[in-house]
């Protein structure tokens, strides 16, 4: 990926490192019961994670009302997948059913209260959360600023406060690193942010800090 810095240069983007903890399990437990939902069979294999977001995608393309039950299942499976692309397959059709607002909030409560490798699976689930907004008047608008603002102050929080690899990986894309993003009373935060990334002895997280700040 690429983009541009203020003075118009070119930077390329590094890709998202893998994991450092092998969720697998836990992720095909969740795809598990949303094929069962679902009432779709897929048979275990090494492509199975890449066939049953194929089947979810199948059963759930085009469809704008889903069963309460779906909610949960489809950010369960979104939070543990541990593909940043792949995990659209979950996200797209909660959107389209249950609107933005609500799946992002039920991010927000993963990053603030989940455990590490869910707090890193909000954060990447996060990204596709732009696909969909939710018509309305001007007073929608600003409620999704809110909840938008809600989320840059806690994963903001948790990058520096929280000193988990995954988890600062997977929210530093996502996190503006220039004072204007936030109220006053967070900008030493963002100092503090800015500060841990350059000096990280992660390769990712210093290069990922260093085209940030210079958006």
């Amino acid at each position: 990926m690429e983009t541009k810095d203020t003075a118009g240069e070119v930077r390329v983007l590094q890709p998202l490192p893998e994991r450092t903890e092998d969720g697998s399990q836990e992720f095909e437990l969740r795809l598990a019961r949303l094929l069962r939902l679902l009432g779709v069979e897929v048979e275990p294999g090494a492509d199975y994670p890449s066939a049953a977001r194929w089947e979810v995608h199948k059963a759930l393309d085009g469809r704008s009302e889903l069963p309460e039950e779906y909610f949960e299942a489809l950010l369960e499976a979104a939070v543990h997948d541990p593909n940043p692309s792949f995990n659209r397959r979950f996200v797209e059709p909660a959107l389209i059913a249950f609107g933005q607002r609500r799946v992002r909030l039920a991010l927000l409560g993963h990053l603030r209260t989940g455990t590490d490798p869910e707090r890193a699976g909000a954060a990447r689930a996060w990204y596709w959360t732009a696909l969909s907004v939710d018509g309305g008047p001007n007073a929608a608008a600003d409620e999704g600023a809110i909840v938008r603002n809600a989320w840059n102050e806690a994963a903001l929080r948790e990058f520096v406060g929280n000193e988990d690899l995954d988890v600062r990986r997977c929210i530093l894309p996502g996190l503006p690193l220039v004072p204007r993003a936030y109220p006053p009373e967070l900008h030493g935060l963002v100092e503090t942010a800015v500060a841990i990334a350059r000096s990280h002895p992660d390769e990712y997280i210093r290069h990922r800090a260093e085209v940030q700040v210079s958006l």
